[in-house]
């Protein structure tokens, strides 16, 4: 193959040419993260439930989830998100167990579930890939706890909106909940029992799906509702009715706060409170990307916010990738400049341009094969390329030194080439072998 190349240059250019459009072309699909992908360790389930509340599949769904699936070998973490008509339950495997066997253990657990709610449709078993986190974005501000949240719910659904953020999660709160403290005093007067408000709540405080209506092509969610979201609902709860027709409500008998259940489980960032909320990418999404679509969206926002609330991008794990990206450019460049100026020092300046132009078409034919073969851009692959720049450049002057050699003592330019090579070939691929099996070893 050298002799061929070395005595058709028009192949060796075209060969060049190809090698550099294709790695052009292929430096823009390649994703930027912090780490590569390992194997998947999660397994998630899906199960349809038309009609129904999240408190709905809370009950229903995930509470018979997580009691099913509780003794599963290699369980780390349980995870049940409750929406309307739909349950979403992960499962996080720890280290050494394997995902295909862990995946069915779950499979068999669901299988052994007798007692779903009726109207559930067909459950989605599969398994998930690991995703990464990208920042965390924090929402300061002086508002009430409820209030907090409230505003970071609206911020999460705003940015699950915008393009290139795939995954935004809220952090920084324990489980919202209204505690009722009922007037001892009142438990005596009206003969009252804490079990049997409790109960009187329940069968009161109801909402539930009856199913769907199909009429005329369209289908409607039928429900009997009468839950009580806010604490003023829920004070007008009708708790016993006195002999004279008057009507006792469980905001007379008791007070009704609306709190968090840890209260002192919460954020502070410069001294004020804050919400949190998590950026996270899947395999297939750029961490830069996604940063910097947070990143505009931060600076719209705040430049419309009140004074004494304002959005802060915080740990912010892209900035590792970029400086790395930066640092391989600095590298490159640099090396590219001192070898070239070296170069010049003792060769010709035919010779130091095509030493000199192979670095990077070295790094476009290993970005095309990056590309091929799913390899991001990443922290391990980025030290992988700056070591390269060295290797490469030690090789290039080490047989570019040979060729000039030989055509010094006389030979033709071809002839030249193809001793040169042939005398240091033997040394070039010993130390790449040697360099290929150190780090090998290491996988």
């Amino acid at each position: 193959m050298i002799r061929y190349f070395a005595a058709h240059p028009t192949a060796a250019n075209i060969l060049m040419i190809a090698i550099i459009l294709l790695g052009l072309s292929s430096l823009s699909g390649l994703n930027k993260e912090t780490f590569p992908q390992l194997k998947a360790d999660k397994v998630q389930v899906k199960i349809p439930y038309p009609g129904a509340s999240p408190e709905d599949v809370e009950e229903g769904i995930c509470n018979r989830l997580e009691d099913a699936t509780d003794g599963i070998s290699f369980l780390e973490e349980q995870k049940c998100e409750a929406r309307d008509n739909l349950s979403q339950f992960t499962i996080t495997m720890q280290e050494g167990g394997d995902i295909k066997n862990f995946k069915d253990d779950i499979q068999a657990a669901i299988d052994t579930i007798t007692d779903f709610p009726e109207g559930i449709e067909d459950i989605t078993v599969k398994e998930l890939g690991r995703v990464d986190t990208v920042l965390l974005l924090a929402i300061t501000s002086d508002l009430p706890p409820t209030e907090l949240k409230a505003l970071a719910e609206y911020y999460r659904k705003r940015l699950l909106q915008t393009p290139n953020i795939p995954i935004a999660e809220i952090k920084g709160f324990s489980q919202h909940e209204y505690r009722i403290e009922v007037k001892p005093e009142a438990l005596k007067v009206y003969e009252l029992s804490i079990q049997g408000i409790a109960d009187l709540i329940k069968s009161q405080a109801l909402d539930s799906p009856a199913g769907l209506l199909e009429a005329n092509e369209r289908a409607y969610q039928i429900r009997f509702e009468n839950l009580r979201r806010t604490p003023e609902e829920l004070a007008d709860l009708v708790i016993l009715t006195t002999d004279k027709g008057g009507q006792v409500r469980l905001g007379d008998i008791a007070t009704i706060k609306d709190q968090f259940e840890l209260e002192n489980k919460r954020a502070i960032l410069n001294g004020q409170p804050a919400a949190q909320i998590l950026i996270s990418k899947n395999k297939s999404d750029d961490t830069l990307k996604v940063f910097y679509a947070v990143k505009t969206f931060v600076e719209e926002e705040n430049a419309r916010l009140p004074e004494g609330t304002q959005l802060i991008i915080t740990q912010d794990a892209a900035g590792i990738v970029e400086d790395r990206l930066n640092l391989l450019l600095k590298n490159g460049w640099q090396g590219l400049l001192l070898a070239t100026l070296v170069l010049y020092l003792f060769f010709s300046f035919r010779y130091t341009f095509w030493v000199s132009l192979g670095l990077p078409i070295a790094f476009l034919g290993g970005i095309v094969f990056m590309s091929l073969f799913g390899v991001t851009i990443n922290m391990i692959s980025m030290v992988a390329l700056l070591m390269a720049i060295g290797i490469l450049m030690d090789d290039a002057i080490v047989l570019s030194e040979s060729i000039e050699s030989e055509h010094r003592a006389g030979k033709p330019p071809l002839q030249a080439a193809l001793d040169g090579t042939q005398k240091v070939m033997r040394g070039i691929l010993s130390s790449f072998t040697t360099s290929v099996l150190l780090f090998g070893s290491l996988l």
